[in-house]
């Protein structure tokens, strides 16, 4: 993630709770730093101060955002107001948090942002992975295949033989025992 403050204390400070919580952190002491970090780094997470000179947060978080619109913004500020809170949203922040705050009030946002991307990044990836007929619910697996040309699965192959996972879960015993000797004939075919 990159921590973006002009205050050395909180970017030392913040910065160490969170390396200690697992993060990777990369500080940076002006907006302008963060600028120069966002274009050559690839980032989750910025957690940036909204008061700094002359580069502010909001402008952060906006060239975060064109660098990737998945990126994850918290915004710090310790003047909070309805319209920089405004101003943070209508730039598309994900999060908006009065310093100073609680380490671990800081650690809950953060999870939770990184969660949210994660699943964004999830649903992303089966959007344009996983192709579905909206007939019969077969799944056309492409891999290692040109995109378009892969075979055409049922669900329970296709999360069984590609994505690992056994559908115990979601079947009695006996439909169990009757989808896996599908599968099973589906592989020989």
């Amino acid at each position: 993630m990159l921590l973006v403050d002009d205050d050395p204390l909180i970017t030392g400070g913040m910065g160490s709770h969170l390396e200690k919580k697992g993060y990777a952190v990369t500080a940076a002491n002006s907006g302008e730093e963060a600028l120069e970090w966002l274009d050559k780094s690839i980032f989750d997470l910025v957690i940036t101060a909204l008061v700094m000179g002359p580069t502010n947060g909001i402008d952060v978080l906006k060239r975060a955002k064109e660098v990737s619109p998945e990126i994850m913004v918290i915004i710090l500020t310790e003047f909070g107001d309805l319209s920089s809170a405004i101003d943070a949203l209508r730039f598309d922040a994900d999060d908006y948090l009065l310093k100073p705050c609680e380490p671990e009030e800081m650690y809950f946002r953060v999870s939770r942002c990184l969660e949210k991307s994660e699943f964004k990044r999830k649903i992303r990836s089966f959007e344009q992975t996983l192709p579905v007929c909206s007939v019969c619910k077969k799944i056309r697996d492409d891999t290692g295949r040109e995109r378009g040309t892969g075979e055409w699965l049922s669900i329970e192959s296709y999360m069984r033989r590609r994505a690992k996972v056994d559908m115990t879960s979601t079947y009695c015993p006996d439909c169990y025992k009757r989808a896996l000797e599908k599968i099973d004939r589906e592989f020989l075919q």
